[in-house]
């Protein structure tokens, strides 16, 4: 397995050992963090294995993540006007 994809099955690994820590502020500093790392290891992977294996790669972490895409959907949806 190449160095980009360990390292995304490294992040995945570790974005749910910190789901199963508890957290006072619903995990929310933990998605940021995740996201921070996550995004240069989705470039990484795209880099090395093309733009499918990119998408697969951002589709499991907006699996993983999915709340604040969701938050982040909905602001996009006010700002935008759309209903």
């Amino acid at each position: 397995m190449s160095l980009s994809l360990t390292l995304a099955c490294l992040w995945a690994v570790l974005a749910n050992l910190l789901a199963m820590l508890p957290s006072r502020d619903n995990h929310w500093r933990a998605a940021y963090a995740l996201i921070v790392a996550g995004i240069p290891i989705l470039g990484f992977v795209t880099f090395q294995h093309g733009p499918v294996a990119g998408l697969l790669v951002m589709a499991a972490g907006i699996s993983i993540l999915r709340w604040p895409v969701v938050h982040l959907s909905r602001w996009l949806r006010e700002r935008s006007g759309v209903e």
